[in-house]
């Protein structure tokens, strides 16, 4: 949806003089807002016992990550690069959960290095594990008879996750090799505007804190039903009710605590509602194209916000700066320069009508946004900029450069192996 008031009221004015400074195209991200993110997050969870490990896949910058840090977040890591993001970021020790998936054992390794949380995504995994972690969880996938579709399709097809019968073994090898706080982590939706389904996945996993207990007599110290919250990414559409949220966790701990004296911890990934709404994609018209339909063809497009191609029904909104302007409004498809139809930000937009050289706004790109970016076609990704709460603007991220940052990895040593049946032939073999 159009970004917030106040951060419309902070960008705007000043957004001429961004773009000439910097240079389009580029993201910039509302530090106000974001902090206030997290405050409201929190206010919502008063008095409950959790702590939000920001996904940094969603906005991998460390600059930001710092300042989530400051509030008190946690990060969320799955690769040794977003472990590394964590050190940047300040986040040490059991501030950092490492939840991945398909994992090799160094990187359990550089985890457990680092003395972090560990999630671990499949039994087979434990084996994995060169050392007992001093916090394990296990994910579950509750399989195909869950109400909530995950957020690639039926669950049952989904790489993410144990089956609840494996559950039991899990818990039981974990206790069998040492180790003594356990949990179990959970994500069965994603992008989702009403509250129901992660209070469905914190119910699913209370009922596993229950039966693990009642079964081995381990009891777990952390729930983590992890992200998924959406934002409300079309006009119209209403954010999640967050005091809602709050509401129901409580209810739903408080029940658990009563029937079993037993306070799991709640643990959140909520990347996407905490900075999602506070970041903007802003891009500069460079042609007006007339075809089947009509085209502005802009500076940026899907290898800077991969969202609207990879995802069916994928939407951000799109202003113009300045729409304010008299022209009658025209019906386009905002495209960007790729070879490949899906590069469009934006399909049959009625905007303003555009001329070259308008900076058009795209909301909503504060997470899984830049992170998503790739290099096909020798698309280079854009810079990112910091909206700060003095109202200055700093460069957080530079943009990429052909030569610096595309064809770096062609420069290297040569090292040419040559196979041992080569080398074991006869002379005679190869003789003319």
């Amino acid at each position: 949806m159009p970004m917030s008031a106040d951060f419309h009221r902070r960008l705007e004015p000043n957004l001429d003089e961004i773009a000439d400074h910097f240079g389009t195209p580029f993201h910039i991200y509302d530090e106000a807002g974001i902090v206030a993110g997290v405050e409201r997050l929190t206010e919502a969870l008063a008095d409950i016992p959790f702590r939000e490990y920001f996904a940094v896949k969603a906005l991998p910058n460390p600059q930001i990550l710092r300042r989530l840090v400051d509030c008190g977040l946690g990060m969320e890591c799955s690769s040794l690069a977003e472990l590394e993001l964590a050190d940047k970021s300040g986040a040490q020790g059991e501030d950092v959960l490492f939840s991945s998936n398909n994992t090799q054992p160094g990187e359990f390794a550089a985890a457990l290095s680092r003395a972090a949380m560990v999630n671990v995504d499949d039994l087979q995994l434990l084996a994995k594990l060169p050392d007992a972690p001093e916090v394990l969880l296990f994910r579950l996938n509750p399989g195909p008879d869950y109400s909530h579709p995950g957020p690639s399709g039926p669950l049952a097809a989904v790489k993410f996750g144990l089956r609840p019968d494996q559950l039991e073994t899990a818990f039981a090898e974990a206790t069998a090799l040492g180790v003594d706080r356990l949990g179990v982590h959970a994500m069965v939706a994603a992008n989702f505007l009403d509250v129901e389904p992660l209070l469905g996945t914190l119910q699913t996993l209370l009922n596993v804190e229950r039966t693990t207990f009642d079964k081995l007599g381990v009891p777990l110290e952390f729930v983590d039903v992890g992200g998924g919250l959406g934002i409300p990414y079309r006009p119209g559409e209403k954010a999640v009710d967050l005091e809602r949220m709050g509401r129901g966790i409580r209810q739903l701990l408080d029940a658990h605590a009563i029937s079993t004296g037993r306070h799991p911890k709640l643990l959140l990934e909520l990347g996407r509602v905490i900075t999602g709404p506070h970041g903007v994609l802003v891009t500069r018209v460079v042609n007006r194209m007339s075809k089947w339909r009509e085209f502005a063809g802009v500076d940026s497009g899907i290898s800077a916000l991969l969202r609207p191609a990879l995802y069916r029904d994928a939407y951000h909104h799109i202003s113009v700066h300045g729409d304010a302007r008299a022209e009658a409004a025209e019906t386009v498809d905002v495209v960007g320069s790729l070879c490949e139809n899906n590069d469009k930000l934006g399909v049959q937009r009625k905007l303003p009508r555009l001329r070259e050289g308008d900076l058009l706004i795209v909301h909503d790109t504060g997470a899984h946004s830049l992170a998503m970016g790739f290099n096909y076609n020798g698309r280079l990704r854009p810079q990112e900029l910091l909206l700060r709460r003095d109202g200055s603007v700093e460069l957080i991220r530079r943009r990429e450069e052909i030569d610096r940052d595309y064809f770096s990895t062609l420069r290297f040593e040569s090292d040419v192996l040559q196979p041992r049946s080569r080398r074991c032939r006869s002379p005679q073999s190869s003789a003319i």
